[in-house]
This record gives C-alpha cells, structure tokens and sequence, in this order.
C-alpha cells in the first residue's frame, strides 16, 4: 500500500515539476520578448534599422499574450502537485526545538495530532476547490486575456488537491496507527530508532 502511494505521489511531483518548468521556459520567453520589444521600439533601433524593425514587432516579438494567466493557473497545480512527496516523505518544515527532549510516545502523538490536522485542511481545501471550480463554471467565468474558462485552472489543481487529500488521509492513518500500536510502520528521520 505504502508503494502505491508512494509511487503516485513520485508521479504527481514530476508532473508538477514538469510543469513548473514549462511555467520557467514561458516567462523566460515573456521576459525575452517583452525586453526585445522594447528594443525594438527605442529611437536608436527605429533610427537605425526602421523596416525590420517594424517586421519583427508586426510578426509578434514581444512578450507572451496572457503569461501571467498561465502562471497563475499553473504554479496553482504545481504547489499542489508538490504537497503529496512532501507529505508521504515528512518533508515539510519543522521546529522542533522542545520536541526532540520530550519522550518517545509525546512526540508520536504530536505527529499524529499534526497529521490528522494537517489531513483534514487538506480534504477541506479540495472539498471547497471543488465548489469554486463548479461555481466558475456555473458562471462561465473566463480569464481577461485569453479568455480561457477559470474552472481549467480550478479543476487541474483541485487533482492535485484530491491525491494531496488521499495522500494526507493515509499518512494520518498511519500516524494513528503507530500511535496506538507504539511501533513505527513509517520511519520519518524524527525517532533515532527504527
């Protein structure tokens, strides 16, 4: 069980990452474009070299049309492709000063507590993803320069909230389950011991 979830959160993190680095390689291209356009446009260029000047802004040299929209919807899906790795691996964040001198059972109960917290904000914030995706689409809502439909945006990253829950929904699981048996299914680094 622990490899299929493992394996579908390895899934989601490349699809994020893939993602993500389309996101890099657009606005790149945006800052490129938009910087060249400029260019283009100064006296010194229009001075020099007005005609094909003139050519490579009619053929479109310029920034990319909407790559902030494309941003938006896409570092949406790719945080929350990111959250289930982070989640099944127990790499989040942590401070753990006090922690670390509290007993053996605290610190299991303090994980469990967390991972049961952290499980359900995750389920409720697909669940409400969720009435926002069907709301955008119940009102036909689209982005102001591309005019694509928000709810695309709203129903990539309510998949990547949805494995996040199930994700996080397991790992509680597990975290209670260690608690009340006092061993370790899943070793997370905190516990010196396996």
């Amino acid at each position: 069980m622990h490899a299929l979830f493992t394996a579908l959160s390895r899934f989601m993190a490349i699809l994020g990452g893939i993602v993500l680095s389309v996101l890099i390689l657009l606005t790149c291209v945006s800052i490129l474009g938009r910087s060249l356009n400029g260019i283009l446009h100064s006296d010194f260029v229009m001075g020099i070299m007005p005609g094909f000047a003139q050519w490579l802004i009619d053929i479109g040299v310029g920034p990319v049309n909407g790559d902030f929209e494309l941003v938006e919807a896409g570092v949406a899906f790719a945080i929350f492709a990111f959250i289930p790795l982070c989640q099944i691996t127990a790499g989040h964040a942590s401070v753990d000063i006090v922690a670390n001198a509290l007993p053996r059972g605290v610190n299991r109960f303090l994980r469990m507590v967390t991972e049961v917290i952290f499980a359900a904000v995750l389920v409720l914030i697909a669940w409400k993803l969720g009435d926002g995706m069907l709301s955008k689409k119940g009102y036909g809502e689209t982005s102001f320069l591309l005019q694509f439909p928000v709810w695309w945006a709203y129903a990539a990253s309510l998949f990547g909230a949805v494995v996040s829950a199930i994700v996080g929904t397991y790992m509680a699981g597990v975290r209670v389950t260690e608690f009340l048996t006092g061993r370790i299914i899943i070793w997370d680094g905190v516990e010196t011991d396996q």
